[in-house]
């Protein structure tokens, strides 16, 4: 049986998320919502995107926070509907639409990047 192997530690990209957020003073719920966008789209980069550390960008300007996740491959996200209701995959991209604000993909020079902005509640 073969296996996929371990994804890379996203770990700082996590703590530099919470860092930015907790000093903006945006909720624990919000954190959430970032925090599980930022993993989808890492694990995605690294699944499907064949980068074994995926660049991680975060920012955040007057009250919007935007995550960038960015791989080598230049082939941008198709959302597809799951393969039924057990299926292991297929419905990430569907996760982070209904997280964010706004969503999309943009080719680069080598690559793509993949992001999500959410707007401050506050």
């Amino acid at each position: 049986m073969s296996t996929l192997p371990l994804p890379p530690d996203w770990s700082l990209a996590r703590e530099e998320l919470r860092a930015v957020l907790v000093r903006a003073g945006w909720s624990d719920d919000a954190f959430r919502d970032a925090e599980l966008a930022l993993c989808e789209l890492f694990v995605n980069a690294w699944k499907h995107g064949g980068s074994p550390a995926p660049l991680v960008v975060v920012v955040l300007l007057e009250g919007v926070l935007r995550v960038s996740v960015a791989d080598g491959c230049p082939n941008l996200p198709e959302q597809r509907a799951a393969d039924g209701p057990y299926a292991l995959s297929g419905r990430g991209l569907h996760l982070v639409r209904s997280l964010a604000d706004r969503f999309g993909a943009d080719p680069r020079v080598a690559g793509k990047s993949v992001w999500f902005e959410l707007d401050s509640a506050a």
